[in-house]
């Protein structure tokens, strides 16, 4: 007969009760976990809607609430013709996402020291003097820059004879090969469209602050943009160039019964303009000049890294003074600015001032822009909600209702 201890025994009882614990606590874990986040079942329906109704072809939408991702998902294909699916780790051509990034770049050389917001841009580029139409070359300063004040535009928006296209100005998303010294040459050959800070108009400014940038950085844009945002925020796939095409998504235009694949040469409609002009071999030519305002390619995880960032006060890159500063109206009473009647515009985004009279369901305050390749963002802080909306459509992904169902969907699930 095998005699056991008190001591053994009370050790045995003390390991079963621990045992039974554990059990009823995994038990408890497994039965009471917490529901997924409202605008998981509201994005969904959202996607899988543009998907069916061949709106887009594929796409990566990322939404986070307090700092926790609460919805990521892929959607459709990566390549339609080779069955590629959507991944979420899945490279775009960033277009004009590429501007808070550069911006934020300027910015943290302001925090630095090494750059001023008034600072002259011919104080960096001594050449570059464009003129107006009787023939005075004003001061535009990097202030101007940063909010599209500088009486510069995008040869998109312009009819085809206009001075754009007669002096063969890239708009950043063509032309591979073509220099930046040479672009910035036949820019300033073509008369501003007003006097600085008078009025607002998107444009080719942020492409000029790459070189100031890169100026007063000391090192070439891709470099300084490393070494300032994207090296400290780990957005590991943001760069501006991407030679291996295994996750870099192929572009489809907007069509009929679907989207069509992208040509290498393809001009897309844009309003009364000539038209946007895509090269997309532009992505794997590396003597194509860094565009700051739409150069840059990287991942829908990049692009929330560095949202996220910033809206919970700029570090580990920007000080929060100025990432306030970034994400709030900086253009005064200026009209016409952004998206029409109750926004403004700040350092390289578009903000919120009256959400009724923008007729948008974001809160005051609230920050947002996109790329024409079919992508759109935007940063609720009252919601503490942030949303990356990154397709391979131009240019549904911006600009169709897709664009609008996910931000009304994402803002009405994360109301209080």
């Amino acid at each position: 007969m095998i005699r056991i201890s008190p001591k053994h025994r009370l050790a045995s009882d003390l390991a079963l009760r621990l045992g039974a614990l554990l059990a009823c606590l995994l038990a408890a874990g497994a039965t009471s976990a917490a529901p997924p986040d409202p605008i998981v079942a509201r994005l969904d329906t959202v996607l899988e809607r543009a998907i069916e109704e061949k709106r887009i072809v594929g796409a990566v939408v990322l939404a986070a609430r307090d700092g926790q991702v609460v919805y990521h998902r892929a959607v459709g294909m990566a390549n339609r013709e080779a069955g590629r699916p959507m991944r979420e780790n899945a490279v775009f051509r960033l277009a004009s996402v590429t501007k808070p990034i550069v911006s934020a770049a300027a910015l943290a050389l302001v925090d630095e020291g090494r750059l001023s917001l008034d600072d002259p841009v011919t104080k960096w580029l001594p050449s570059f003097r464009p003129r107006l139409a009787d023939g005075r070359a004003p001061a535009i300063t990097v202030r101007h820059l940063l909010t599209h004040t500088s009486g510069l535009g995008y040869g998109f928006a312009e009819p085809a004879d206009g001075p754009y296209h007669r002096a063969g100005v890239s708009d950043g998303l063509d032309q591979p090969g073509l220099t930046l010294d040479e672009n910035l040459r036949r820019l300033a050959s073509a008369p501003l469209l007003f006097e600085p800070g008078t009025a607002w108009r998107y444009s080719l400014a942020t492409d000029v602050l790459g070189a100031v940038v890169s100026r007063a950085g000391g090192d070439p844009l891709p470099t300084l943009v490393e070494r300032t945002v994207t090296g400290p925020l780990g957005m590991k796939d943001a760069s501006f160039f991407y030679p291996p095409p295994a996750r870099l998504v192929v572009p489809y235009v907007d069509g009929s019964p679907e989207p069509a694949r992208m040509a290498a040469v393809q001009v897309v409609p844009f309003g009364d303009g000539a038209g946007v002009r895509f090269e997309p071999g532009r992505a794997f030519d590396p003597t194509s000049y860094a565009s700051g305002g739409g150069g840059m390619i990287g991942t829908a995880r990049d692009v929330l890294t560095l949202l996220e960032a910033i809206r919970k006060g700029g570090g580990p890159i920007l000080k929060p003074e100025t990432a306030r500063a970034m994400t709030s109206p900086q253009t005064g009473d200026l009209t016409g600015v952004a998206s029409g009647p109750g926004w403004a515009f700040g350092y390289g985004v578009a903000v919120v001032t009256d959400p009724a009279v923008a007729q948008t369901p974001l809160s005051a305050g609230s920050y947002q822009w996109g790329g024409v390749y079919g992508h759109y963002w935007f940063v609720d802080p009252v919601r503490k909600l942030t949303v990356v909306s990154l397709s391979n459509t131009a240019l549904e992904g911006m600009w169709g209702g897709t664009t609008k169902a996910i931000r009304e969907a994402a803002c009405e699930a994360a109301n209080p």
